[in-house]
């Protein structure tokens, strides 16, 4: 979750009208009292249950919990839970006390009041700022919850539940974290000081099915002809960088062209969370380390490349340059694997290149600035930029191909290109995926592979 292409459902455009409803004076007065008084019961309601609840955790052995299997355990709680309301004169209906126990049981074996959030498969981006506010992303569109938690304390222990199931420790001392999910989420955390404001848990869920071409061209996110366009380059073992910024659609577009890998081709994913789902028989995924507590066991993403050199791979993909490794996948690219692809954080296809020179000059910050650009222009294709846009969806709005260099300036042809055409009546933006119709200079390369006629139909 991967983030996925799409946006937000429209408005059917010839839906029945209906009859106004007939709205019945009322007193404002009496609409407040109304209001105050179902506040104060879902307020009681709820200190109700955080005394059924804090009465429970006092009664829970840690030692039997953890040896206890799930399904036992939620047959104890319901169980606890009802003999506590009962025996302290609680009252709670049997609605309440299930969600008691949930809350209890999320509380134990999950990530709290996460826990549900995490099982909706439309929330693509989980935002926790502090205790108090819980943000989600849907179709691109990020919305505030109404899910809390208790305390800043109860995130922090969420936090550390889920650095220890990885190994690694998050606290005052050492305030940030990287870490995965079982499920392959993503998930960074900022505890105070370096939060202000309370700890924060950034969550980016990866769908758990594969998002292909076709549902992308049915959100918009792409043409039809576009689509043809990025399956046979990927099909002719281009090298390709996809370039976008944060939540744009970066992983999902590479993990949709990696589906038109041959078969037969050993693919090697080197990545910083391995999230990656590519659906081929011969792949071999590696993963970077952090170092240790003591400083130690660091496996870095340039250590990775340099390792799969060594592997014997057709082609590498790495999910996202953005130090050092940059030099070794130009080299790897430029040495006989064809194909490769990664993606990398930029605001268009020019500046996606000004940020891997600036990558490759920290590998070796004595290398010539012409000598960097020879070496992206040698090794590189084409540049793929893609976008979230003010609607909420994600689309290709770019696609270049690096022509060559002269002097010291990379010159470069767009091939498609978004053409925003307006705004419908229910806000999404109106839009053409336009071809350029240049030739492109890779054209004899697609010609080995017996598809220049196919491309060209793409451009026309």
């Amino acid at each position: 979750m991967t983030t996925h292409f799409g946006h937000r459902e429209a408005a059917p455009e010839h839906a029945a009208a209906e009859p106004p409803a007939v709205v019945p004076q009322t007193d404002p007065i009496d609409d407040l009292r109304v209001h105050e008084h179902d506040t104060e019961e879902n307020a009681a309601a709820s200190t109700v249950q955080d005394m059924v609840r804090n009465l429970v955790m006092s009664r829970l052995d840690p030692v039997v919990t953890a040896r206890t299997s799930e399904a036992d355990l939620k047959t104890v709680l319901d169980r606890m839970v009802s003999e506590a309301a009962n025996e302290h004169k609680l009252l709670l209906n049997s609605e309440e006390q299930h969600a008691a126990s949930r809350d209890l049981m999320n509380d134990i074996v999950g990530l709290g009041p996460l826990e549900p959030l995490l099982h909706d498969d439309r929330n693509t981006d989980i935002l926790v700022n502090g205790a108090g506010q819980i943000f989600v992303e849907q179709h691109g569109i990020l919305q505030l919850t109404e899910i809390k938690f208790r305390s800043d304390a109860q995130v922090m222990h969420v936090a550390q539940r889920i650095a220890t199931s990885v190994g690694r420790r998050v606290d005052r001392a050492s305030p940030m974290l990287d870490a995965r999910l079982p499920d392959g989420s993503r998930v960074n955390v900022v505890f105070p000081p370096a939060s202000v404001d309370g700890p924060c848990i950034s969550i980016r869920k990866f769908s758990r099915d594969a998002i292909g071409f076709e549902q992308m061209i049915v959100h918009d996110s792409m043409s039809p002809p576009l689509a043809k366009f990025l399956e046979i380059v990927t099909r002719c073992r281009l090298n390709i960088m996809i370039s976008g910024g944060t939540g744009s659609g970066k992983t999902t577009l590479l993990a949709a062209m990696s589906s038109y890998i041959d078969r037969r081709e050993r693919v090697i994913t080197i990545e910083d969370s391995a999230e990656l789902r590519l659906q081929l028989p011969h792949k071999v995924r590696l993963e970077t380390r952090l170092p240790s507590i003591e400083g130690t066991g660091e496996i870095t993403q340039r250590d990775l490349v340099r390792n799969a050199l060594r592997m014997r791979p057709d082609r590498i993909i790495v999910g996202e340059v953005r130090g050092a490794e940059a030099f070794d996948m130009l080299q790897a690219m430029n040495t006989g694997h064809k194909g490769s692809m990664s993606t990398v954080h930029a605001n268009s296809p020019r500046d996606a290149l000004t940020r891997i020179e600036n990558m490759v000059l920290m590998a070796t910050a004595n290398l010539p600035s012409r000598a960097i650009l020879s070496q992206i222009v040698g090794s590189l294709q084409l540049v793929v930029q893609v976008e979230r846009m003010r609607d909420g969806a994600r689309r290709v709005t770019e696609i270049s191909e690096i022509v060559g260099l002269q002097g010291d300036v990379v010159t470069m042809a767009t091939l498609f290109a978004y053409k925003y055409e307006g705004e419908s009546d229910n806000g999404l933006l109106r839009g053409t995926f336009a071809p350029s119709g240049i030739r492109p200079g890779f054209l004899p390369l697609i010609a080995y592979y017996g598809l220049s006629d196919a491309l060209m139909e793409t451009l026309a």
